[in-house]
């Protein structure tokens, strides 16, 4: 996308279903052995219907949408998000994330992921698309 494409109210999602293969290899990259996110009797003593999805990895589907939204000459210059609920391995999380306004070369954009099909809200946040060459 070129600079005269970031525009307030473009968007982009992305639907995925966090499977007990990727949760595998999310422990692997992090080395997070936390017992809601590699037990599943563990998770199940907590509450849970089966292992936690690792938050971060949840919240990295966003990161689909926005290079979508930022195209191959832009990267992610700062993310904040918030983790309203657990997603459960073997659940499918819609990402989404959208412009809300844009200064100079710089876009912030609103992301959301929510459990489909419920629409409920697991993560919210902000982040801020920036020029990939360094100042």
């Amino acid at each position: 996308m070129s600079h005269a494409s970031l525009k307030p109210g473009a968007a982009f999602s992305f639907r995925k279903t966090m499977t007990v293969a990727e949760q595998a290899m999310f422990t692997g990259i992090s080395g997070n052995l936390g017992g809601l996110y590699v037990d599943a009797v563990r998770a199940k003593k907590a509450g849970a219907s089966n292992m936690v999805a690792f938050e971060l990895a949840v919240g990295g589907l966003a990161t689909t949408c926005l290079s979508q939204l930022g195209g191959p000459t832009r990267r992610i210059g700062s993310i904040a998000l918030n983790f309203a609920a657990p997603v459960i391995v073997g659940e499918s999380v819609e990402a989404k994330a959208e412009i809300v306004s844009v200064t100079g070369d710089e876009a912030t954009c609103r992301i959301t992921c929510t459990l489909s099909p419920s629409g409920a809200t697991v993560v919210d946040g902000t982040a801020t698309l920036v020029p990939f060459a360094r100042a």
